[in-house]
């Protein structure tokens, strides 16, 4: 009797443990189970150089959302990024997404410049007004090469 209660004891307890360690790898993580406070837009580039999943959205320098997803447009050949952002945001239809650099070390993410327009953005819809990244390189061998 006394060792199937210690085992018991022991069984609730890993299985508490496995529950808190699977908590905290989704909030740390910044993982959302259901869904979370987020709707989709999609954005077309010609250039991302250096954009990944989950980087930063951001508007007047305050995170809004992340990269949700990174494709390619067989059609245009264009670059097609969704972005995740939140529910309590609204877009309106002539906002700015610019794909720019944060730091020496060129972490690349979206910067969202808000429009003055009357009406948004749906869920699901697309961000018209885009600019792609500065690709360094072409410009330094355009530079280096005399096509400047």
């Amino acid at each position: 009797m006394k060792r199937s209660s210690v085992e018991m004891a022991v069984g609730v307890f890993m299985i508490i443990g496995l529950v808190c360690v699977g908590y905290l790898t989704i909030k740390l993580g910044q993982m959302q189970v259901f869904g979370g406070d987020y709707y989709l837009v999609e954005a077309r580039f010609q250039n991302i150089s250096g954009l990944r999943n989950g980087a930063s959205v951001e508007m007047s320098g305050v995170q809004i959302g992340q990269v949700a997803s990174i494709g390619l447009n067989l059609e245009d050949k264009a670059a097609v990024v969704h972005l995740k952002i939140r529910k309590d945001l609204a877009l309106s239809e002539d906002v700015i997404a610019s794909v720019k650099t944060a730091g020496l070390i060129g972490d690349k993410y979206i910067k969202l410049s808000p429009g003055g327009a009357e009406e948004t953005i749906k869920p699901g819809g697309r961000i018209t007004e885009t600019q792609s990244a500065v690709d360094l390189e072409d410009l330094i061998s355009k530079y280096v090469f005399g096509g400047v």
